[in-house]
């Protein structure tokens, strides 16, 4: 499976953006799922996932209530619509999928360990 995120950009603060992220080579509707930031020097963030069993939805404190995550199964798209974006929320975003049932044996949502497959990242900047 490969995953192209995109839908980045400039905004102001308060602004929204939506970041798509289209997978190819397997269908993600029965993969675990997750959006994950990451700022210069920094490390890799978690952001959001989606658990396809049960079908639970996880967020950090940072993003909830301003971030959401969906997925069109009809085109294979896994989106972060993004609401009342901040200075702070500027960063390059991830997403990724867990390939091979890491979060099954009971690696956390919320770890980079529990996903294989990255797409390469679209730069969110939100000016002040």
């Amino acid at each position: 499976v490969q995953l192209q995120a995109s839908g980045g950009g400039l905004v102001q603060a308060g602004g929204s953006l939506r970041l798509s992220c289209a997978a190819s080579g397997r269908t993600i509707s029965n993969l675990d799922m997750g959006w994950f930031r990451q700022t210069p020097g920094g490390d890799r963030d978690f952001v959001a996932a989606m658990r396809m069993r049960g079908g639970r939805i996880f967020y950090s404190d940072s993003v909830k209530g301003r971030f959401a995550v969906a997925q069109d199964n009809a085109k294979n798209t896994m989106f972060l619509q993004m609401n009342n974006l901040k200075p702070e929320d500027t960063a390059v975003y991830y997403c990724a999928a867990d390939r091979w049932g890491h979060q099954r044996i009971g690696v956390s949502s919320t770890s980079t360990d529990a996903y294989d497959i990255w797409g390469q990242g679209t730069l969110v900047t939100v000016s002040s």
